[in-house]
């Protein structure tokens, strides 16, 4: 993102953000409520326009592409809430990933029984059926059938229980391991975004008030700007 301005009507919601993501990399966007985090992401997978600003992809500008089309170019997304279809099953769920892959990539690789393996268990059960922290990595697991270049998590942590964050932080380490996706992680949890961040972004009134590396940053200043 390159200098990005984005209104809700007369509302200013993001001043004149800059954000890069790099595969291999895990950049935490973290931010206390209504900062703009959320309108953010949604500036980068574009469900609203920008007022004014850029928006590149891998060398392409794509300011004024529709979300559709951001997907096929490997943009996936894992929104606040999940957003799964309750009265789809899991494995129906997981093939809507298929609407931007060539035909002949349409299947659910067996890896991803490996990375979330309940969902195996759970094929022909309908995801509203599902616990919390279920329809949380089937959520992922939707968005990694699409085979991403960049994933962004929007708080995959809330409501969810201390066994599955610390599942879900392992996928997002493994797949930062691999070195071919970007990861664009919000959240609020701090520790939890801290272990996994190679790169932390702090918001603040819709505007970027700190971006480092992770290890160059004082902690306790970024707990400080995050705390409620």
């Amino acid at each position: 993102m390159k200098n990005v301005v984005l209104h809700y009507g007369a509302a200013l919601a993001l001043r004149d953000v800059s954000l890069t993501a790099v595969p291999g990399e895990v950049t935490c966007l973290l931010g206390r409520n209504g900062v703009g985090k959320t309108s953010l992401l949604r500036a980068i997978t574009g469900v609203h326009p920008v007022s004014q600003g850029s928006i590149l992809w891998e060398g392409q500008d794509i300011t004024a592409l529709p979300q559709f089309e951001r997907a096929r170019r490997g943009i996936a997304t894992v929104p606040q809430g999940r957003d799964i279809f309750p009265l789809l099953t899991v494995r129906e769920n997981l093939e809507t990933g298929f609407a931007v892959l060539p035909r002949g990539q349409r299947r659910v690789p067996e890896e991803m029984f490996a990375l979330f393996p309940i969902l195996k268990t759970m094929l022909g059960r309908r995801g509203g059926d599902l616990s919390g922290g279920q329809q949380q990595q089937l959520a992922i697991a939707r968005a990694l059938v699409m085979k991403p270049r960049l994933l962004v998590l929007d708080e995959p942590t809330e409501g969810i229980q201390p066994s599955i964050i610390k599942d879900i932080g392992r996928i997002i380490d493994l797949l930062r391991s691999r070195g071919d996706m970007a990861i664009l992680l919000v959240e609020q949890y701090f520790d939890f975004a801290r272990d996994l961040a190679s790169r932390i972004v702090v918001m603040d009134r819709g505007e970027i008030v700190l971006n480092g590396l992770r290890d160059e940053l004082d902690h306790d200043d970024v707990r400080r700007r995050v705390s409620v």
